[in-house]
């Protein structure tokens, strides 16, 4: 584990009694809202696996809760394809606003009557957000994960760079370079048969559950990959799990 993890992990023993993993949240302030007040009752960091706005009925107040844990040290999110996306929008890059996901978002933001200081705090919170993090035995990620990420941090501009080196897998998974019907890119999981025995991933991204539960794979050398994204935002509902130490 690098020397900053060691020190995140060193740190949140002190003062919490573990971690709630929250899954894609996509504007469902409501449900955001339960899972951290929830966590606050039971003393727990909240580590939020990214994918923060778009789609859902309440994306500024979705960013508010997000800003609030990290000004209180609270907890931190993951950075996601669709927190970086919004970034680039809003510093200016020509990004074609998905209807019923980014322009949903900026829609919003434009109605809020502090949207514009939304705006520049989510510039700054983004271009800091980590795209991965390792904490002892678990690895918390957006898209996907590669062995790499085990023992290299997570770089500092990940969020306001273009995604390269390992980047690009840790935001949109594993995809070739084909669609499926759906529109969405079609998407592999090899890299879960990469993850080794004794390892979790935590990640979101993808809706793979068929029971509103979070998914579970198994990789062939024991690892696990739990998938957390059950539709908030999409017509399903937020998932979240609680790690004690």
């Amino acid at each position: 584990m690098t020397g900053p993890s060691f020190a995140l992990l060193t740190r949140l023993k002190h003062d919490f009694r573990g971690l709630r993993v929250v899954g894609d949240v996509h504007g469902d302030a409501r449900a955001f809202a339960s899972a951290i007040e929830g966590a606050a009752e039971k003393r727990l960091f909240v580590l939020q696996l990214g994918d923060l706005t778009d789609r859902g009925p309440d994306n500024p107040a979705t960013l508010r809760m997000a800003f609030d844990l990290l000004d209180s040290g609270q907890g931190l999110f993951i950075l996601g394809n669709h927190d970086h996306k919004l970034r680039r929008a809003l510093a200016g890059a020509m990004v074609r606003p998905d209807p019923e996901g980014l322009g949903v978002t900026l829609a919003q933001l434009e109605a809020a009557p502090d949207g514009a200081a939304l705006k520049q705090r989510a510039l700054a919170a983004i271009a800091a957000a980590p795209a991965w993090i390792r904490l002892g035995p678990w690895l918390f990620v957006h898209g996907g994960f590669h062995p790499r990420m085990l023992r290299e941090p997570s770089p500092p501009d990940a969020g306001s760079a273009k995604p390269e080196g390992l980047v690009p897998r840790a935001l949109f998974g594993q995809v070739t370079s084909r669609t499926r019907e759906d529109g969405y890119p079609e998407r592999l999981h090899n890299w879960v048969h990469r993850i080794p025995s004794g390892i979790t991933v935590y990640c979101g991204h993808e809706l793979r559950s068929l029971n509103g539960r979070p998914f579970v794979a198994v990789s062939a050398a024991g690892g696990r990959a739990v998938f957390l994204d059950t539709g908030a935002g999409k017509g399903g509902h937020l998932s979240w799990i609680d790690l004690p130490w």
